[in-house]
């Protein structure tokens, strides 16, 4: 322990040190000046005095960010970060690996950039969960749409989203359960109580949706926005659509005004999705992200799915899908390979009946495990 005169003295030479630093950060010397400001932190730690480090810390975050060179800014980084972590600050970790995140995105390193944003929102709740929860579930869904882009952690990236939807709904454990009873029930043909759970499983997503402009209102990102919003969408047009054709299972004539409420909000909630991921697919040249152009045409493949059990034709969903895309052929070229656009197309030449065993063949994401007794329903028909 130092005493008063040792500890004021220690203080005066970390000023010295950080005048010097930033002597040095003026000259463009950024290596130089953040080495003297790790000098500077490493006194403070030594005094006791945790909260000048929070200051030391954002000024070498801002002189990283300047790096010209990525591999080093993230080398720099990473090396910081290990020291902050070992001592178990947990907030300065969380901005440091913000940055490290931040950085790695940008060169498309999108395990680095998800690793960093995930670590960083699991500082924060440790840190103080109330003051920055919203922070936390944003750098969530951030971290997962970067794991989406990686085939190695697409996987990973999916649940990572959903679980930040439901942590800042606090639905996460109801989700669960609901969806494991939603999927016992249509298992067992209980057809009218399983469209009941789905129903209720989406209006814990349309409670998100209704949500979204404060859950995003932190989010840097117009892509995060744009994912966001189509996804949440996305979740309650699918929950209600499902929930629909358990009620058409039924084959009660008493659901016909529900199931025909229910496909209709559907439809408009899976045009909107729709627009929402052409708009985002459109700003590429030829690099299109594959999760993406999955989706979009796995929405397309539902919106006529519901259109055919409504007995309408609102709009011929291969035309909607494609429609103002016609200046970027590559786009449309993509989008006519997904296995759900060669569904979409099916459906319209031949009809519903006779796509369903092309619907057996391709992946149904969290519903591949009911998919078999929804179909083998239709079929028997």
């Amino acid at each position: 322990m130092y005493n008063n005169d040792e500890k004021e003295e220690k203080e005066v030479e970390a000023i010295k040190i950080i005048d010097y630093a930033e002597t040095l950060a003026d000259k463009g010397e950024g290596n130089d000046a953040i080495k003297e400001y790790e000098k500077a932190a490493q006194i403070y730690l030594d005094l006791g005095s945790y909260f000048k480090l929070d200051e030391l810390y954002i000024r070498i975050i801002r002189i990283i960010s300047q790096f010209r060179n990525n591999i080093q800014a993230t080398y720099r980084l990473k090396s910081i970060i290990r020291k902050t972590e070992e001592l178990k600050l947990y907030e300065i970790s969380a901005k440091l690996l913000i940055q490290l995140g931040n950085i790695s995105f940008r060169m498309k390193d999108w395990e680095t950039a998800g690793e960093s944003w995930k670590k960083a929102s699991d500082y924060l709740i440790k840190s103080d969960p109330e003051e920055y929860n919203s922070l936390a579930s944003i750098l969530l869904l951030e971290a997962g749409q970067a794991f989406e882009k990686s085939p190695i952690t697409k996987d990973t990236g999916k649940q990572l989203i959903l679980k930040a939807v439901m942590i800042i709904n606090k639905f996460d454990e109801l989700y669960e359960q609901d969806e494991k009873k939603a999927q016992h029930l249509l298992i067992n043909k209980e057809f009218e109580a399983a469209a009941e759970k789905f129903y209720t499983i989406s209006t814990y997503f349309k409670k998100s949706l209704n949500n979204l402009d404060d859950l995003l209102k932190d989010a840097e990102s117009k892509d995060t926005v744009i994912n966001a919003k189509a996804r949440f969408i996305h979740f309650v047009a699918e929950y209600q659509t499902v929930s629909a054709i358990c009620l058409t299972a039924t084959e009660k004539l008493e659901f016909k005004d529900r199931i025909e409420n229910l496909g209709l909000d559907s439809i408009k909630l899976f045009k909107e999705s729709i627009t929402l991921l052409k708009d985002y697919l459109f700003q590429f040249g030829k690099d299109f992200e594959r999760e993406i152009i999955l989706r979009v045409t796995f929405d397309t493949m539902l919106l006529s799915i519901i259109q055919r059990i409504l007995n309408l034709e609102e709009i011929k969903c291969s035309d909607y899908l494609l429609s103002e895309l016609e200046e970027n052929k590559a786009l449309v070229k993509t989008l006519k390979k997904s296995p759900y656009f060669k569904i979409v197309e099916k459906i319209e030449k031949v009809g519903l009946s006779d796509a369903l065993n092309d619907l057996l063949s391709v992946n149904l994401g969290h519903f591949e495990k009911i998919k078999n007794v929804l179909i083998s329903n239709f079929q028997q028909k």
